[in-house]
């Protein structure tokens, strides 16, 4: 296999694709949408409500990215089949059910919590409204999701009311998992370790290596912040095999 340092295009229009290998588009905001060409309703049982199933797919996602990066997530959860989840869901559909907070498996402190937003635009009101309903639970983050348009206000007073990070993602981005992606090459996050022996043996500096935005499609998935530095294995006939790093930025 060969290691390169090139400065191969960034991960977002592989990864960021969806399952029929169609590019995402945005709303006016910038938040990027599953492809129009993903017909929802191809995707829901006959017979079944398609926002049912739109949750099932969101929530199944969002256990699997935390799991992903780290969290303790029981197995239970992520084996919950459409079925299950709509004789639990159709009993008493209300969005907070739907909320869930975990651990880093490596350190019991670092707690992240998901929170569903009602199905209507986000103010400030309703950002205030969720740090108040979750500023006595001592979270290292918040992982929101999205059934409609944040307002650019409300996007911009995040950083201001909560005092650690705010990930967001509209339902859109979580319908399917991009990481399954049968294109995507596959990522591992380096650790400060693992990132050190890499500098040293190329003799560079972070800001050397390949970039990769930190609102990159795979960057958000894995919530990595700025200077992580990422392995990409790259083995398809399309690219060859082969392994680069990109640092985000």
């Amino acid at each position: 296999m060969a290691h390169t340092m090139d400065s191969a295009g960034s991960s977002v229009a592989t990864a960021a694709l969806a399952p029929n290998g169609a590019a995402p588009a945005s709303d006016d905001d910038g938040d990027p949408e599953v492809a129009s060409c993903i017909c929802i309703s191809s995707m829901v049982y006959r017979g079944a409500s398609v926002e049912s199933h739109r949750l099932f797919l969101a929530r199944r996602t969002a256990l699997e990215m935390l799991r992903d990066r780290g969290y303790s997530v029981p197995e239970a959860d992520l084996a919950r089949t459409l079925p299950k989840f709509r004789a639990w869901w159709d009993d008493n559909p209300e969005l907070e059910r739907l909320a869930f907070s975990t651990t880093l498996a490596t350190d019991p402190s670092n707690k992240v919590k998901v929170v569903f937003c009602r199905p209507e635009p986000v103010k400030i009101a309703v950002i205030r409204e969720l740090y108040q309903g979750v500023k006595d639970d001592n979270l290292s983050r918040l992982i929101l999701i999205l059934q409609s348009r944040i307002m650019s206000k409300a996007r911009e007073s995040i950083k201001e009311i909560f005092p650690f990070k705010v990930d967001i993602f509209q339902i859109t981005e979580l319908l399917v998992n991009i990481t399954k992606h049968v294109l995507k090459p596959k990522h591992e996050v380096l650790t400060a370790e693992e990132k050190a022996k890499l500098l040293k043996e190329y003799n560079v500096v972070d800001s050397q290596l390949p970039r990769m935005l930190e609102t990159d499609a795979v960057a958000r998935y894995h919530g990595l912040g700025k200077g992580t530095v990422v392995k990409v294995t790259y083995d398809s006939e399309l690219t060859g095999n082969h392994v680069t790093y990109r640092c985000i930025f």
